[in-house]
């Protein structure tokens, strides 16, 4: 039975939509036969439910256009009939082998919380994000088989939170030796022939593989210039985090071979932690992850990759936007669990953004405007960070806001001075509609 009529029959059997029947299948495939290397993938690209399903999530993301400034909406302002002609073309492309990518536009974005700093990032025109995202439908099923359970960065089922709670479970019984570690430029020096190889491990399908290597390959455009990358992967398309996750599932396949008698890897993409009973595994486990990460390209950095010892709050550290640190036990004498709370980077950029919503320029527009755009950000921020140990900083956010506003409303009515606390009170604060973080803390997860 091919993979398309196997797909068909769990269709029927369990109401999936087509391209998720098709996903199931894959994964089915690859996980049953650690082995087994896909010849015919290149095809499914074409069907009309993958593209219009990689369609449908590039214009969710919405996104800048790329080189050929050609946007999501000028795509889409035509209707279903122009969405399907872009998709029809793509598709012939794909068929007659004559789609070859555009180069990247390169863009820099500040780094949250890093004033000055910025990050580079490859934008690939739209058409390109739409095949990026029809090839990580098809290709991300079967990686997904091989990934390992300490990965939870851009998977599917996975989330930072459940990274996080196996960081807090496993400090909390004693693993209190941390390797904090962080790759130096990790999405710009993956080396492109290991990441193929590792690739071709899973894939033969020749027509797949050489359009990896066009990605891989292209120019991007910066002053005028394109440059061809020799290592690295695009930050900014569809398919760069699960490339990442292929890269570095070597480290995972080697810690599950050499490195759990050392400690616990929590792994998302390329930011990952090593929980250690003591400092001397603490310090073989950096030397592992050193001698693994040398093959692919990579090198950690010298200047942000710590070993820290978090027995009785000695130290800390910063892990997916979180700063943990030991806290002594109100309940119990003499124990101390791992607590968390939004980390320096989080609070400054949370602050940013606030500063930016409520700048003077605001004065003109009513209030009920600012607040508008204020509260989504509140609430997202919050959303992420409400789980936890965070009420002082959520607190000390509130009051952030409200010392932000109240100085907006002197300059809106001419007041001298900025008495905030006097002339403008919570109340105040509360009739605007502003969305506050105190009273949204969840506290089910915050001891062992």
């Amino acid at each position: 039975m091919s993979a398309e009529q196997s797909a068909r029959t769990i269709r029927q059997a369990d109401g999936l939509d087509p391209v998720r029947a098709l996903q199931r299948v894959l994964y089915r495939s690859a996980k049953q036969n650690r082995t087994r290397r896909f010849h015919a993938l290149y095809d499914k690209l074409t069907r009309s439910d993958v593209m219009y399903r990689a369609w449908s999530d590039v214009a969710r993301n919405q996104g800048a256009p790329g080189i050929d400034k050609v946007s999501i909406t000028d795509i889409s302002s035509g209707g279903p009939e122009s969405i399907q002609a872009f998709l029809d073309i793509l598709t012939e492309e794909l068929r007659t082998g004559t789609y070859r990518p555009k180069p990247l536009r390169r863009v820099h974005i500040p780094k949250p919380g890093r004033p000055g700093e910025t990050r580079p990032l490859g934008i690939p025109c739209v058409r390109d994000r739409v095949i990026m995202a029809a090839a990580k439908l098809v290709l991300e099923p079967i990686f997904e088989a091989d990934f390992s359970p300490v990965s939870f960065g851009f998977r599917p089922k996975h989330s930072p939170h459940q990274a996080l709670e196996v960081v807090r479970t496993t400090a909390n019984k004693g693993m209190t030796w941390i390797l904090d570690a962080d790759i130096k430029a990790c999405f710009d020096t993956i080396d492109h022939d290991k990441l193929m190889a590792q690739i071709e491990r899973r894939v033969v399908d020749r027509q797949m593989l050489k359009l990896l290597r066009s990605w891989l390959r292209v120019g991007i455009f910066e002053g005028g210039v394109v440059s061809e990358p020799t290592s690295g992967v695009i930050q900014g398309s569809p398919l760069s985090p699960l490339l990442a996750n292929i890269a570095l599932n070597v480290l995972d396949e080697v810690w599950a071979d050499k490195g759990k008698r050392l400690g616990t890897l929590v792994r998302y993409c390329d930011d990952f932690v090593v929980l250690c009973p003591t400092k001397e595994r603490a310090e073989q486990a950096r030397s592992l992850v050193e001698e693994t990460l040398v093959p692919l390209g990579l090198v950690l950095h010298p200047g942000k990759t710590k070993v820290a010892n978090l027995r009785e709050g000695t130290e800390g550290f910063d892990f997916l936007g979180f700063h943990h640190r030991m806290v002594k036990s109100h309940k119990y004498t003499g124990r101390y669990y791992l607590n968390k709370w939004p980390s320096p980077k989080a609070m400054a950029s949370i602050r940013s953004k606030i500063i930016d919503l409520t700048q003077p320029r605001q004065v003109g527009r009513p209030f009920e405007a600012v607040v508008e755009e204020l509260n989504p950000v509140l609430r997202g921020w919050g959303t992420y960070f409400c789980q936890g140990n965070s009420s002082a900083k959520f607190g000390a956010i509130d009051s952030y806001v409200h010392e932000r506003m109240a100085k907006l409303a002197s300059r809106k009515y001419g007041l001298s001075g900025f008495n905030w606390t006097d002339r403008f009170t919570w109340k105040w604060l509360g009739n605007l509609g502003i969305y506050r973080l105190t009273g949204t803390i969840r506290y089910p997860n915050a001891h062992a």
